[in-house]
């Protein structure tokens, strides 16, 4: 997800719960997607589409606090 951020992803996920919150969060929904796109789980498209969005706004919070933390300990 973070590829070219992952020291920082894993120092956050020690020290931040809300960070870790998050993460565990998107990663629960990206296997959903993940699932009802491979056909494991069937869901309507219209719920699939909003897990998707909710999936996308976690990872834009998570990328705000990565840009926050590269800020302060640059």
């Amino acid at each position: 997800m973070f590829e070219n951020d992952q020291d920082t992803v894993d120092v956050l996920l020690s020290e931040s719960d809300e960070f870790r919150r998050l993460y565990d969060k998107h990663t629960a929904l990206k296997t959903q997607v993940n699932d009802a796109n491979g056909g494991v789980i069937r869901m309507e498209q219209l719920a699939l589409e909003e897990i998707k969005k909710e999936k996308l706004y976690l990872k834009d919070q998570m990328a705000t606090m990565i840009k926050n933390y590269r800020s302060v300990h640059a």
